[in-house]
Formats: structure tokens, C-alpha cells, sequence
């Protein structure tokens, strides 16, 4: 080549912005006189990425915030699409942002220029006729699961299992006394901790439902304590409101999760991404999750999978349990979680060879699949 390699990115939110900066690093590592343009955050942006717009512009969640900046979105999209045309990078790599990447790549592939798409969306559980767009916009799918990958496959889709970041970086085996004392968290103790998610609408369907069965647990297990990491000052604040006037051995944290999870005996967790970390540090769970009602009717009959954890998809059965909805109650979180912390072992045994399959050092294996498709070595 006598220019030098020029890769397109975007990302759409800060999951994305450490994907991406991780990628960036795999690919500086192979070409180091590479260039970036696109779309990220500060670490994209510390790794040499031009942005041209703010990354912010496209974190937008829930359906009213959506339709209400949907005109911009669709002028960004737009002069996005032109400016890249007009650039031609030698690929463009949309990472998550489905509804904003895969009309991007979609309009980049038909003009010339080599797309892929870095962690897919769940079309295996939902919308599966979405899988017809991606194969005509995306050159390359790369899965973070293998499960993923075999959707693909079986729909005709040029796909590559990469694993999974946090696989990588998660010890195959947490030191637990040294997260209780980074916590000041007592190493007699039987340890639980509350994951009821990051975002206020979780925390507010789910934080005093795990209060409460925190509470029914105390009284089944007197010496107990409980961790809760706050994942930002607004959900700390959501959350002191609902433990004012109640009786917890409760320690709040600003962050801190891994540590967290780290240091716990069992968790009560979200459905979400939480709970393929707690599983990475092997630690039993019980997964619970509430919408709106009428929400929940729409997704019963629109989701094809089983199962709704990440553990569960992961080992293609019923490994952890899932208390979903009306199911969710503080005595049936409790009387689930109580068991855990005399024999978790039975339910973690599988974490393990997951963890194994993960751990496929996936930045280096993105960065060799997209040099791959366009031919550099």
C-alpha cells in the first residue's frame, strides 16, 4: 500500500468506547503508522481516533429520548455516511449501536467499501429477521460468544468468534480475602452481593425488591452483610432513598463492582451484562429481572430463547436460576439466594470451562479477522 492503512470506527456508548480502544491497540500493534477516523469516546480518542462528532450524540436510551433526537440522529447518520464515502477508508467497523451502525454499514457496503460489525445484537433472541439486513450490510460478523457465531453461520453470514474482553481481563481465579480487605469487609462473614443494575429504571423496578429479600435473608442468617456498588452518584442517591429507615449491615460503593463480586460469598443480580462478570469470578447467583407488565406480555412473545442470563446461554441450559417478573418476590430471591452460600460450588462448577472458552485474547483476534478481510498481513 502506498498510503497508510485507514480504518473507520463508531462507537455509541462507553462499553463501546473500551471495545474500541482495545481494538485500536491490537491493530496500532500490527501497524503502527495506522490512522482512525470515525466516532468514539475519550479512550478511542487517546488512541488516535479523529472523531467527528461528539460520542454522547448517540447514547440515547429508551423509546421517547430516541424519538425525541431522532431527526438529529438521522442528520448525523447522513453526513456520517457521505464523509466516509468520501474518505473510503479501507474498512469501516460499527461496534454495537446496531440501530445506528448496521443502516451505516449498509450504505458503506454498497458503495465499495469493506464493513464489519463488532458485537452482535441479539437477533438470536429476538427480531431474528434483522439477520437479512446484516448480511447484506456487513462483510464480517465478530461475536464476543460462540453461541453467536453458530447463528451466523447457520444463516449464511461470514462471522468469526473473537471472545470476550472481560474474559481476558478477569483472573481465572479471584483472590477473595484480598477484595474483603480492599473493602474492609469482615473475612468471617457470609458475604452477599446486590446488582440491581446500572441504570435508574433498573434500580427503580428492582433496588427494593433486593433490599427486601436482603432483609428476609438476615432473618434466616443473622451474621450476613451486604454489598452494593452504586455504578454512579445519581444511582447511589436512587438507592440511599430506598435504605433509609432500614435495619442492613449494607456497605454502598461508588464503582467497584469487580471488587464486589470479588469479595461476595453469592449475588442477587439484574439480568445483564453483570452477570457474565459474576459468572468470569465464579461466584453463584441468583438472576432476577421486572418490566412493565405489558412489556413483558410483548417479549414472552417475541423472544425465541429460553433462557434470558448470560450463563444460561452460555452453557445452552438452566444453570443459574432466573426469577422473572411475578416470580420476584423478596421471599423467593431469599429462600433462592440462602442455599448458595453453604454450596455454590454445585452451581459454579461450569463457570469455569466458560471462562476458558472466553479467554481467546479477543482484541488481537478482532484485529487479525479485519486485516484479514482486507487483505493486509
Amino acid at each position: 500500500m502506498n498510503r497508510p492503512l485507514r480504518i473507520a470506527l463508531v462507537a455509541g456508548e462507553a462499553s463501546g468506547d473500551i471495545l474500541g480502544s482495545t481494538l485500536m491497540q491490537a491493530l496500532k500493534a500490527r501497524h503502527p503508522d495506522v490512522q482512525f477516523i470515525g466516532v468514539g469516546g475519550p479512550r478511542m480518542q487517546a488512541e488516535g481516533l479523529e472523531s467527528y462528532f461528539p460520542m454522547e450524540r448517540l447514547s440515547v436510551m429508551g423509546l421517547v429520548e430516541v424519538l425525541g433526537r431522532l431527526p438529529e440522529l438521522l442528520r448525523r447518520r447522513k453526513r456520517l455516511i457521505q464523509t466516509l464515502i468520501d474518505e473510503r477508508p479501507d474498512v469501516f467497523i460499527g461496534i454495537d449501536a446496531p440501530d445506528f451502525n448496521l443502516g451505516v454499514e449498509l450504505k458503506l457496503r454498497r458503495a465499495g467499501i469493506k464493513t464489519v460489525h463488532y458485537v452482535s445484537p441479539s437477533v438470536w433472541a429476538w427480531r431474528q429477521k434483522r439477520v437479512l439486513k446484516i448480511r447484506e450490510g456487513c462483510d464480517l460478523m465478530l461475536t464476543l460468544f460462540p453461541f453467536e457465531a453458530r447463528f451466523y453461520e447457520e444463516h449464511g453470514v461470514p462471522v468469526r468468534f473473537v471472545g470476550h474482553p472481560l474474559a481476558d481481563a478477569i483472573p481465572l481465579e479471584a483472590d477473595r480475602a484480598a477484595a474483603r480487605g480492599l473493602l474492609d469487609l469482615p473475612e468471617d462473614s457470609p458475604v452477599v452481593a446486590l446488582l440491581p443494575g446500572s441504570r435508574g429504571g433498573e434500580v427503580g423496578k428492582l433496588g427494593a425488591l433486593f433490599l427486601d429479600a436482603a432483609e428476609r435473608l438476615r432473618s434466616i442468617r443473622p451474621g450476613i452483610r451486604f454489598v452494593l456498588p452504586c455504578a454512579s452518584p445519581e444511582r447511589r442517591e436512587q438507592v440511599e432513598a430506598m435504605v433509609a429507615g432500614r435495619d442492613l449491615p449494607l456497605k454502598l460503593l461508588d464503582g467497584r463492582s469487580h471488587e464486589a463480586l470479588a469479595a461476595c460469598d453469592a449475588v442477587l443480580i439484574a439480568s445483564g451484562t453483570a452477570t457474565l462478570e459474576a459468572l468470569l469470578y465464579k461466584r453463584p447467583m441468583v438472576v432476577a429481572y421486572k418490566v412493565a407488565p405489558l412489556t413483558y406480555r410483548i417479549l414472552k412473545r417475541l423472544v425465541k430463547s429460553p433462557y434470558v442470563s448470560l450463563p444460561n446461554l452460555l452453557a445452552q441450559r438452566l444453570l443459574v436460576p432466573e426469577l422473572l417478573q411475578d416470580a420476584a418476590t423478596p421471599e423467593a430471591l431469599a429462600q433462592t439466594v440462602s442455599p448458595l452460600l453453604d454450596d455454590g460450588e454445585v452451581q459454579t462448577h461450569g463457570f469455569d470451562v466458560i471462562h476458558r472458552s472466553l479467554r481467546q485474547d479477543a482484541s488481537r483476534q478482532a484485529a487479525d479477522a479485519i486485516l484479514q478481510l482486507i487483505g493486509v498481513s
